[in-house]
């Protein structure tokens, strides 16, 4: 139980005085860097998955 106290102890002193946390406005920009990029993700397939649901109507119509 020694131990489980000890690392409690350990992780929560590395926490508050080791780690430096970011700004908030860093959080911020950081945020709105990852929502732009998801975005931007989610059209460039949203528009490869189209051409390709369209490539393969045109190739199946043509073997009909």
């Amino acid at each position: 139980m020694n131990k489980v106290i000890s690392f409690v102890r350990e992780s929560y002193d590395e926490m508050m005085h080791k780690v430096s946390w970011p700004k908030y406005s860093d959080l911020q920009s950081s945020s709105v860097l990852v929502l732009v990029a998801s975005l931007i993700f989610a059209l460039l397939i949203g528009v490869m998955d189209l051409g390709f649901d369209n490539l393969m109507d045109w190739f199946y119509a043509i073997r009909r």
